[in-house]
């Protein structure tokens, strides 16, 4: 691991507190690593803050809770939403809280050793000179501490993700509709709906994965065209989301496995009842279904 945390205040009333660190991984993995609450919640209570968010995969328009721990006993509230989550990183911004502004930025670059995280916090300091005095004497020494233990966590699970299985979901695309398949099992999950798709064979290739899935759960042929979003972690798997089209030709999809099918447009997208993992997608199958030459 090669990690740097540098405090770059260009403007004192706008401090720039940057942190670096390259993990062996791929750049979809700790994207999806990055949008798993768990990432943060285990670096925030390592310096006895508190986390809290409604669901465990980020996505846009979450609101994140924070209990920041100022003394033994004393925790500022702060809020923050998020507003962008995509493969190259995520941003979030504050709403509520002490300072007058806040952005959290993380840019994600793939390079041959891994991916290179640049962690980036910048915000607006208030009350003027005491303002001032507050940040180099607290602020900028929390936020230094936050980026560092989150370095050290996102490297620590990508480890662990490494030899987690991977399972693939499709995004099957006709026309400007995506196929949701309703679920069966478990009982928890029956009547919500996913990606058809399910676990990659050892030594079989994730586009192999897809089709093999697909004619197994839908009698239908595919033909694989992409990726779509960060990789997603749950449960110890590694899910990862591929698109796809019908092979010319090919059966009309049938629900095997499923309780039902059905073709959804972009403005059904989000309000169909997904199961958690897709629903941390909907935004991307959104803006593929409004724009399919943006996506490929």
């Amino acid at each position: 691991m090669t990690r740097s945390v540098r405090d770059r205040c260009h403007d004192p009333t706008v401090p720039v507190l940057r942190s670096t660190v390259l993990i062996d991984a791929p750049l979809r993995t700790v994207a999806g690593l990055l949008r798993d609450a768990a990432t943060s919640d285990v670096a925030l209570r390592r310096l006895g803050h508190r986390f809290t968010v409604r669901s465990r995969l980020l996505r846009v328009g979450e609101v994140v809770r924070i209990g920041v721990r100022v003394a033994p006993g004393v925790r500022i509230p702060v809020r923050t939403r998020v507003v962008r989550v995509a493969p190259g990183g995520m941003e979030s911004v504050l709403v509520g809280g002490p300072l007058r502004t806040l952005v959290h930025r993380v840019t994600l670059t793939g390079t041959g050793a891994g991916t290179l995280v640049l962690d980036e916090v910048s915000w607006t300091t208030p009350l003027g000179r005491l303002g001032r005095i507050g940040d180099v004497v607290l602020g900028r020494r929390l936020v230094l501490r936050l980026l560092a233990v989150r370095s050290d966590v996102l490297v620590e699970r990508a480890a662990t993700t490494a030899t987690w299985p991977v399972v693939v979901a499709t995004a099957l695309l006709r026309g400007t509709a995506v196929l949701a398949a309703q679920r069966t099992r478990p009982p928890e999950l029956a009547g919500r709906w996913e990606l058809p798709g399910g676990r990659v064979e050892p030594g079989e290739a994730e586009p192999d994965a897809v089709v093999r899935e697909l004619r197994e759960e839908l009698g239908a042929d595919v033909r694989v065209t992409g990726r779509l979003g960060t990789d997603l972690p749950i449960d110890g798997m590694l899910l990862r989301v591929h698109t796809a089209e019908p092979a010319p030709g090919g059966p009309e999809p049938q629900p095997l496995e499923h309780a039902a099918l059905r073709w959804v447009d972009a403005a059904a997208v989000p309000d169909l009842d997904w199961v958690e993992a897709d629903r941390a997608v909907a935004a991307d199958l959104v803006a593929l279904l409004r724009d399919p030459a943006g996506h490929r």
